[in-house]
């Protein structure tokens, strides 16, 4: 295959399907897990619904159980495949493969997933991005770099499918904090997103909400909505830790150029209410949103803002619905329905 033919497709395009995880750890979720595995199984009706669910369970007990409850729950079973794969974790968009398009074919890419340069208990998930491409009968390539193995998640970034990708410098970047790639440049990811992701040209936001296990994830911050609009998100209280940065980001993208040389349309979304549980501030956020083939499922949490961001979202996709997931059990592991989820173009 030749390198340099990649693409990796934007969300909206045409989709297989969608890669799940069933949560099994329940330490992700302490106290929560019951309420979890139903609002789980929610997620998953609302997917198999508009297209495939490629779900990966850790052995077949497991998947006897969700059959039962996916049967109570009356999802439409037929749009589930099972792939039985021991995990540590459910976070697909992170552990999982990305699937790029390599010339007419489609090819499967390990980003050396490392618990986010923070976990150790990963072991069981570095094996998901192959057992995900054996499933869907892809070749799969590592990321390398001059050598050596690239670390990035899915969650770090965001592309328009024409060339243009949005990350932040506090999660590839910073020195000390969770370093994925020691002594990496913004012009080594530029070389390995060119390579990989037939990326052109790379947006560079500053910092991540607060309370991001991941130091900084794109999904929780801009995401674009077609090839020259991003929604991003802003903080309207002051006082919120989340102002500046919020505020920092929102002027970078309006002084940011796309692919094509012009200046992207930039709509704005509100943060929810902070929302803390024991002493823990949680990173809840509308534009964790998951893109399928005719529908855009967004997390709510309870909160006034929730219509204002749906309604939002609804004139951003206007050929899709736009319905809302109460994500309200599910943040409280540190991240909702983006983070959970991995788009598997066609």
């Amino acid at each position: 295959m030749s390198a340099n033919n990649r693409r990796f497709p934007a969300e909206w395009e045409k989709q297989q399907g969608i890669l799940l995880c069933f949560p099994h750890n329940g330490n992700d979720w302490p106290g929560k897990y019951e309420a979890i595995q139903w609002a789980f199984v929610e997620f998953i009706k609302k997917v198999a619904t508009y297209e495939e669910v490629f779900l990966v369970v850790i052995d077949d007990k497991l998947k006897t159980k969700v059959t039962e409850m996916l049967e109570m729950a009356h999802v439409k079973i037929s749009n589930v495949s099972f792939i039985i794969q021991k995990t540590n974790r459910s976070w697909m968009r992170d552990s999982g493969p990305i699937i790029v398009k390599n010339g007419t074919e489609r090819e499967a890419l390990n980003f050396n997933f490392n618990g986010w340069a923070k976990y150790k208990n990963i072991n069981l998930d570095k094996h998901v991005p192959n057992a995900v491409a054996n499933f869907l009968k892809l070749p799969i390539s590592q990321v390398m770099y001059k050598g050596k193995p690239v670390i990035v998640e899915g969650g770090a970034i965001d592309v328009n499918g024409k060339g243009t990708l949005l990350t932040t410098e506090e999660c590839l970047l910073h020195p000390s904090i969770q370093v994925r790639n020691q002594n990496f440049t913004k012009t080594d990811y530029e070389a390995v997103f060119k390579e990989y992701l037939g990326v052109t040209n790379v947006i560079w936001l500053g910092n991540g909400i607060e309370g991001d296990d991941t130091h900084g994830h794109v999904d929780d911050l801009s995401r674009f909505v077609n090839e020259d609009t991003i929604v991003t998100i802003i903080e309207e209280d002051k006082k919120n830790n989340n102002y500046k940065p919020l505020q920092d980001n929102l002027k970078r993208l309006q002084n940011a150029k796309l692919e094509n040389g012009k200046a992207p349309n930039i709509v704005t979304l509100p943060m929810p209410k902070k929302i803390e549980f024991e002493n823990l501030s949680l990173p809840a956020s509308y534009s964790n949103f998951l893109i399928l083939n005719k529908c855009v499922l967004v997390p709510t949490f309870n909160d006034a803002n929730d219509r204002i961001a749906l309604n939002i979202l609804a004139t951003c996709f206007p050929d899709r619905e736009v319905i809302g997931i109460n994500a309200i059990d599910l943040i409280w592991g540190f991240g909702t329905l983006h983070c959970l989820s991995q788009q598997i173009p066609v």
